[in-house]
């Protein structure tokens, strides 16, 4: 062969990989020496998948934005700008052009109920309905189709939208004669049961209180039908327990909901509260998790709390096997609650409520009792997050926090404390001093703006209430979540799952939408407000943002994996439909894409 053949060859080769090039890339002709940096990593690692032309926010602090990114098996290569990351393409590497939109990285909702929010994604709900007459209403609508004995489950009602008048089982005897009822509050911390649910949970006016909940009764000592806080046991035992196939579907039902929001990985504290079994929680982790891990169905990563009794259950299982199941299900350590909601005047203050002078709260769970296990879990090894609202519970638990980790050593515990809404003078800075994560959620404050002055009074709710700013300038781990489908958490204390569909609560109270939460956190405006529940308290939008991927992370210690656009990460990420970084939180913008380890996973 001769130089002038061998040239030819060459000048063949070259221009049948243009081609190629060309006809596989919308870029086009973007990159003239295209066949170098594909030849150069052809010995190397290629990409499988090229995410070009973007704004990439990465929540990385080394490089906050990028306009490119590389993926393989699920992992990010590269990432930075074009010229750097088009390296390691190749022949047959995919390329995704964002043609100016905005990426993300997946988002982590920090605290949810995720089987609790599928269920309830297929209930009646009663939220948003501002009269007595329309609650009524949707009741009878509701048991038009219903075959009779079967049980009414639903919730979300909010008596404050109809002037305050608490719902009696009076309103809704007259239509539900053949159906018991059970209808939960908005927050979960208390619900409405129709006489006929009434009797066959054998609620009588003999009855007793139950120890941290209370029979509503009216003056001749007859319960009106509204249970609280421990008290709905009563009632939700009685309730048929939600099949294993139920639960499954839920699963399935709630994590495509996730992905349409960007939520990628949730912190699932699961359905246990004060005086409900422990067993559901397992139960899900066997029937639900562990089988849809098995059988190729998972869609989104799950970090699990379990009940906190059930503590040294749960260190047997780390220490054998480790905190990781699978890419898709991690451990997180124990749950537990130190008082119930603002909502029902259960959350432990140390001043009394308002609206009831005489009434500080409730401690849910008994404090020696609830320091020893702490001590215990923690000395397992494991991480703890226990439930606090009202300003006593949270001084009460970062004390107890305090005592448990001098007493056991320092070790890198990242305790948490869920929810965190109300504090006294001085305490955000706690939270920062301990290592203590504050697991929060910001669309509570809407729901909880206008409620809050009945409860507290302005005064208090100006000075300590969602003190986002306060506990991130003490240098505290700022986690968001949004408490799907519950509210302000501290659900109802139910004993099965049906329960969850009193949690039905909220559906769209407590929304899994982590872009609106974004939006909350920045403005701090309330529905029917003209400015900020306390504007010195508003965040900035990368705050708010890496409160909902990296920060989250870091409180679950999931942070080696995902909660950043970094190179040797997972690649979870969101595609937005605004193209200006500037529009990020306002309500234009919503969710375009969701992937799941570089693999598209909505729409």
């Amino acid at each position: 062969m001769n130089i002038c053949s061998a040239s030819l060859i060459l000048l063949l080769s070259l221009l049948i990989s243009l081609y190629i090039h060309y006809t596989h890339n919308t870029s086009g002709w973007r990159d003239p020496l295209w066949w170098f940096s594909s030849s150069s990593s052809s010995t190397g690692t290629v990409a499988d998948l090229l995410v070009t032309n973007g704004t990439i926010y990465t929540s990385d602090s080394s490089l906050l934005f990028a306009d490119s990114m590389a993926v393989r098996d699920g992992t990010i290569l590269r990432i930075g700008n074009y010229s750097f990351v088009k390296e390691v393409c190749g022949h047959k590497t995919k390329e995704l052009n964002l043609e100016g939109r905005v990426v993300v990285p997946g988002f982590i909702d920090s605290h949810v109920h995720l089987l609790v929010g599928g269920l309830q994604m297929a209930r009646v709900q009663v939220r948003g309905v501002k009269t007595k007459d329309d609650f009524i209403g949707k009741v009878k609508e509701a048991v038009k189709n219903m075959k009779e004995g079967t049980w009414l489950l639903g919730g979300g009602w909010n008596n404050d939208l109809w002037g305050g008048e608490l719902p009696s089982a009076s309103w809704i005897d007259d239509i539900t004669p053949h159906h018991p009822v059970w209808l939960s509050r908005m927050d979960g911390h208390m619900g409405l049961a129709n006489s006929l649910a009434l009797r066959i949970a054998g609620v009588t006016s003999d009855m007793q209180d139950p120890v941290g909940g209370t029979i509503s009764r009216n003056e001749d000592g007859e319960p009106t039908g509204l249970m609280i806080d421990s008290a709905m046991k009563v009632i939700v035992s009685c309730i048929p327990e939600v099949s294993v196939e139920e639960r499954r579907q839920a699963l399935d039902r709630a994590s495509r909901y996730a992905l349409s929001r960007g939520v990628t990985t949730v912190v699932d504290v699961g359905r246990y509260f004060p005086g409900a079994s422990v067993e559901h929680t397992w139960e899900d982790f066997s029937d639900v998790y562990k089988w849809a891990d098995l059988s190729g169905r998972m869609m989104i990563r799950v970090c699990l709390f379990f009940p906190m009794p059930t503590w040294s259950r749960l260190s047997d299982i780390v220490q054998k096997t480790g905190r990781r199941v699978s890419q898709w299900i991690s451990i997180g350590g124990v749950k537990a609650f130190a008082d119930g909601s603002l909502g029902s005047n259960s959350a432990l203050f140390h001043e009394p409520y308002a609206d009831e002078p005489w009434n500080l709260g409730l401690q849910v769970t008994d404090v020696e009792s609830l320091y020893n296990m702490t001590l215990q879990s923690d000395k397992s090894g494991l991480q703890v997050a226990i439930h606090a609202i009202g300003d006593k519970a949270n001084d009460l638990v970062l004390d107890m926090y305090k005592s448990v980790a001098s007493t056991n050593g320092k070790r890198d515990r990242r305790f948490r404390i869920e929810h965190a809404q109300h504090l006294t003078v001085g305490t955000a800075a706690k939270f920062g001093e301990q290592g203590i994560v504050a697991s929060v959620q910001p669309d509570h404050l809407l729901d909880d703006a206008d409620s809050a002055v009945k409860k507290i009074g302005l005064e208090r709710m100006q000075k300590g209430s969602y003190l986002f700013q306060s506990l991130l300038a003490g240098n505290a781990l700022v986690a968001f979540g949004s408490d799907w489908p519950v509210r302000t958490l501290s659900i109802d204390y139910f004993c099965n799952l049906y329960i969850y569909l009193l949690l039905m609560v909220k559906f769209q109270v407590a929304d899994i939408n982590p872009l609106n939460s974004i939006k909350t956190a920045i403005t701090r405006i309330p529905p029917g407000w003209d400015k900020a529940w306390n504007s010195a308290e508003c965040m900035k939008l990368t705050d708010a943002l890496n409160a909902h991927t990296i920060s989250a992370a870091r409180a679950c210690f999931l942070d080696d994996d995902v909660g950043s656009l970094s190179a040797g990460k997972i690649a979870d990420f969101v595609i937005l439909t605004t193209r200006t970084w500037d529009h990020m939180a306002q309500e234009t913008t919503s969710v375009a894409a969701t992937y799941v380890g570089g693999v598209q996973a909505y729409p």
